[in-house]
């Protein structure tokens, strides 16, 4: 098949050329500017996200903490009410004998002293 068709030259197709040109060239002037602002409004969107993400993490830490604070707070609170109530005891002289005589084995002269581990005080 012979080729039968030939391309015209003149100043219409070469205008029109000019003119698909120049419309496929700010297409792409739109579109890569389209991108830039596409790529702006995400990162505008991903840092307040990340922020928050970070503000929660630290929120949840510190809600952690708090909470190991109250529970050390709460043991520290019942040691010094025992040994408060352990220096009260202290100050009869009959309790301090016994706990002496107790505590560090302590006997009168030609007594025994016989431990048991579980019935001596802390």
């Amino acid at each position: 098949m012979p080729k039968n068709i030939v391309q015209m030259n003149n100043k219409y197709i070469k205008d029109e050329g000019q003119r698909k040109r120049f419309l496929e060239e700010e297409r792409k002037k739109r579109n890569r500017f389209m991108g830039l602002v596409l790529i702006l409004v995400i990162l505008l969107f991903i840092l307040p996200t990340y922020n928050l993400a970070q503000s929660y993490q630290s929120l949840q830490d510190k809600k952690e903490q708090y909470k190991q604070l109250e529970k050390e707070y709460k043991e520290t609170s019942e040691q010094k009410e025992y040994q408060q109530d352990i220096a009260k005891k202290l100050k009869d002289d009959d309790y301090a004998t016994k706990y002496a005589r107790a505590k560090y084995s302590f006997s009168k002269d030609g007594e025994f002293v016989y431990t048991i581990p579980d019935l001596l005080p802390q």
